[in-house]
């Protein structure tokens, strides 16, 4: 067996160790395999991205949670792949043209994707490849691409079942577009901001065409008045109740409009009259159509006002709407501006202020199916994690509206609707035809257009499966168990996945949803490349090690709270892999190369009670862990191993083991060397899906019969129930009490720790328990002699601890230090803290203090206050007692 170098050097192990399992096949799932199964399928990251830390946390998370799955006994499948990003990836390209002097209108649609496609072929992976570097376990072999073959097969056979059911339609909307991106956008690729923008609002008059004063409207977009056809009232405003049915004269346009009355409008807003823009707002488009107002559309597809605008035709619709205030100003009908925080709509990708636009475009009707997506959370068939994320994800489906999935884009799945030229008619069709459906003609052309990049991620769970065909694959995997994904593409993703699902599998596409944390800086912003405060992973990775960045990020990520990372809080994950390296030297320097006894050959009556201690508290570790990975809690799973391996088994136990192996008992060296290096080894499997290259490396090196050929693949640790040991643990607690209570007495009295120290007890719970924990004490405390005190024994000048069950330790000062010197210094320590108590009970005594400041700031005062008061009653005790003696 290897031996372990001084120093962790991850650079040396992480790539040696990842080509191993790849070598060995232990990321395949097979299908032929018998036994339970666990899915997982990757949210496909865009082919244009590069690791964030976002990635970072949400793939470490399903990597643990993979790795915990396989090792428990489970055929694991974690399906990985690509996004083809529609606007995103054409974007790129059409970037990398400009720098060139070419448009993609240059090249032509068939030479610009075949730039796209070389483009993905040379840089679409760079993301899995960085996946790899983090460790994550994908089954590599079945990777796929949202524009693959199979994929692209499963896109035409659902936008045409759908169409055959009369859930696909083309027609004329209302859509976000983006002048910038010259496409449609979702509901959800449009964003608002939140809180809205610093605007105006605008009041206009339009004279009555009578030549009476009309009516004033208010508006936050002067610039669109000039396609209005009508001013809307709310029917019960008795203001207006005269002007309904009437004229009123478009202001600049000089045409007459009609009022109308509507419930839509909110008789509170501005002036309770609205102007009725059909071209160009939704709510006004509804309006115009239950009152027969002809849409008008003023805008071209640049955003610049078209000849349906007059002298403003040619004008940006900014430039636009300073024109039109200015000149509604000079001729008197500006009646009032005021600020206003207008709710601002902007393109997701390029942040451009979306325009409201009249257009033809395909839609699904998405009411239907929500319909299963809505009853499968109501009845408990799919469980959000956190489950606050349940009333967003119903209000969105309760309230939906179609989605507009056809962009005007060269790349992604082009829409397989073909038109005919001589009847007019439509072919909508699964192959591509070469005549029309109706007429038989053969002159027909495709719809131009593309389909919106989630209509094949909402597919990803089966699509990547083989669907439409049953492949073995669907069979075996499908349903999947658990998503792991962000919150922010609740709607996007996740709830059109599961409608998706119902609809052309029957069943839902997983039965868990785990929303993993946003990750933000110290000052709690989003990490974002243009704030220019995300660190590159990699180079955390490099400077780190891939464990310490996984360890570190899960530790930080408590579900529903958002992670607060800096990169310097890697020494967490750092820090900690140093301890488990150096406690596994330490183990091996003291073990050597012979196996050690299996813990079930070691009885009760061969344990010490040390021994049995670590065991017993080796089970709670294990129940700890398997209870927060059922609950999602992977912070939890990681603070319970912390816990365990530095406090537990590094702290104490290893330091308890040196009495055995430094004593001359051969019988006790036996096994204290098997229990130091078999909960070694569980402690390491149960920290695999954390660390897995540390664990890896370290588990190779331990003396131990092994099943198995790497631990990834060896058993999770279960619970051993007779392992369990109450009385172990209080005896144990009671020892590790009393060294701490010798060790804080050496602290506060300034004992030097080379000093030993001679102790003196009252025993409670019987002299014998004393002596057999002695030789501990004497180790791990520094201590020279342990001396019994008789029932009424209280040895003067001497500062004591009290410990629970055990009794009251009493430490000998004389020829240590002097106890003069001790207590000058303790009344100036004392000093020192009743001037800081008084600060902070005053700080807390202040109603301003404790009603207006942050919840947790007062806590932490009030939790300082309360250890103040607990040192210094801790040194006037000390104080006392050495005034004692003299």
């Amino acid at each position: 067996m290897a031996e372990l170098i001084k120093t962790y050097d991850p650079a040396a192990v992480e790539d040696k160790w990842y080509g191993f399992w790849e070598e060995h096949g232990y990321f395949s799932a097979d299908e032929a395999r018998p036994g339970p199964r666990f899915a997982v399928v990757i949210p496909p990251p865009n082919v244009t991205g590069v690791l964030t830390m976002g990635h970072v946390l949400n793939n470490t998370m399903q990597d643990v949670l993979v790795r915990f799955k396989r090792m428990d006994g489970h055929v694991t499948l974690w399906l990985p792949g690509t996004d083809h990003a529609g606007i995103a990836t054409q974007n790129v390209v059409e970037k990398q043209l400009a720098a060139e002097g070419l448009s993609r209108h240059d090249l032509g649609r068939e030479q610009f994707e075949q730039r796209v496609w070389a483009w993905k072929e040379r840089y679409g992976s760079t993301i899995l490849r960085q996946l790899k570097k983090l460790g994550c376990s994908c089954d590599w072999r079945r990777e796929r691409f949202t524009m693959d073959p199979g994929l692209s097969q499963a896109v035409r056979e659902v936008f045409v079942r759908l169409y055959e059911q009369g859930l696909i339609y083309r027609g004329q909307r209302i859509i976000h577009w983006c002048p910038r991106c010259h496409t449609a956008l979702s509901d959800e690729e449009a964003i608002t901001t939140e809180g809205g923008e610093n605007g105006s609002l605008w009041h206009i008059r339009y004279p009555a065409e009578d030549g009476g004063p009309g009516v004033v409207v208010a508006t936050t977009r002067p610039e669109t008045m000039l396609g209005d056809t009508g001013v809307a009232v709310h029917p019960n405003d008795v203001r207006y109740r005269d002007l309904v049915g009437r004229n009123v004269i478009l202001p600049l346009m000089e045409r007459p409009i009609p009022v109308i009355a509507d419930t839509l409008v909110d008789p509170a807003f501005g002036t309770g009259a609205v102007k009725v823009t059909p071209a160009h707002d939704a709510n006004d488009f509804d309006m115009g159509q239950r009152h027969s107002l002809s849409p008008l559309v003023i805008m071209d597809t640049e955003a610049r006002i078209n000849q349906q605008g007059g002298r403003y035709a040619g004008l940006d619709r900014f430039e636009a709407r300073t024109q039109i205030v200015a000149d509604l100003e000079a001729h008197g009908l500006l009646v009032n501006t005021e600020p206003y925080r207008v709710p601002v709509r902007r393109c997701e990708r390029c942040n451009t202020v979306i325009e409201p636009y009249l257009s033809q475009q395909w839609f699904v009707r998405m009411t239907p199916l929500a319909q299963p997506a809505i009853a499968a959370v109501r009845d408990g068939s799919l469980r959000l994690f956190p489950e606050r994320w349940v009333g967003v994800y119903l209000h969105w489906l309760e309230n939906i509206r179609d989605w507009c999935i056809s962009r005007q884009l060269w790349w992604g799945h082009r829409i397989p609707v073909w038109y005919c030229d001589d009847c007019r008619g439509a072919t909508v069709a699964r192959t591509d035809p070469t005549r029309c459906a109706s007429c038989g003609s053969a002159n027909i052309r495709q719809d131009p257009d593309v389909l919106d990049t989630w209509f094949s991620s909402w597919l990803w769970p089966f699509s990547t499966m083989g669907w439409p065909e049953q492949t073995p694959t669907l069979r075996r995997f499908y349903p999947t168990d658990t998503l792991i994904t962000a919150a922010d593409i609740i709607f996007f993703w996740v709830a059109r996945m599961v409608m998706a699902g119902y609809a052309f599998m029957g069943e839902r596409p997983f039965s868990e949803v785990c929303f993993n944390s946003i990750v933000r800086d110290l000052q709690g912003r989003k990490m974002s490349k243009s704030l220019g405060n995300s660190p590159d992973p990699l180079d955390v990775i490099a400077n780190y090690g891939a464990d310490a960045l996984r360890f570190t990020i899960v530790s930080l990520a408590p579900p529903g709270e958002d992670v607060r990372y800096a990169v310097e809080k890697t020494d967490l994950g750092r820090h900690f892999a140093n301890k488990i390296w150096n406690a596994a030297r330490f183990v091996l320097m003291n073990v050597g190369t012979d196996p050690v006894a299996p813990l079930s050959s070691l009885t009760r009556a061969t344990l010490t009670p040390p021994d049995r201690w670590i065991l017993a508290r080796l089970q709670t570790a294990i129940a700890g862990v398997r209870t927060a990975f059922d609950a999602f809690r992977f912070n939890d799973a990681a603070l319970a191993l912390y816990q365990f391996i530095w406090h537990e088994y590094c702290d104490w136990y290893l330091e308890l083991s040196k009495v055995a192996l430094s004593g001359t008992d051969a019988a006790a060296k036996h096994t204290v060397r098997s229990v130091l290096v078999n909960v070694l080894e569980q402690a390491l499997r149960l920290l695999h899906p954390f660390m897995p290259f540390l664990t890896e490396e370290i588990w190779q090196t331990l003396p131990v019969p092994k099943t198995t050929a790497s631990i990834m693949v060896a058993p999770y640790p279960a619970v051993d129930a007779a392992r369990h040991d109450a009385e172990a643990e209080t005896t144990v607690n009671q020892l590790i009490d009393a060294v701490r209570g010798v060790r804080n007495i050496r602290a506060e009295l300034g004992i030097p720790p080379s000093a030993a120290v001679s102790v003196h007890v009252a025993a409670d719970g019987g002299n014998d328990r004393v002596r057999a924990l002695e030789p501990y004490m004497k180790v791990l405390g520094r201590i020279a002699a342990v001396e019994l005190l008789g029932a009424s024994q209280r040895p003067a000048g001497e500062p004591s601890a009290l410990v629970e069950g055990l009794g009251e330790i009493f430490v000998a000062l004389r020829g240590v230090v002097d106890p003069a010197d001790v207590r000058q210094r303790l009344e100036r320590d004392l000093a020192k803290i009743d001037k800081e108590l008084a600060s902070v009970e005053a700080k807390l005594g202040r109603p301003d203090f404790v009603d207006k400041a942050p919840a947790d700031i007062v806590q932490k005062e009030q939790q300082r206050a309360v250890g103040l008061r607990e040192r210094r009653g801790t040194l006037r005790r000390h104080w006392a007692a050495l005034g004692e003696g003299s």
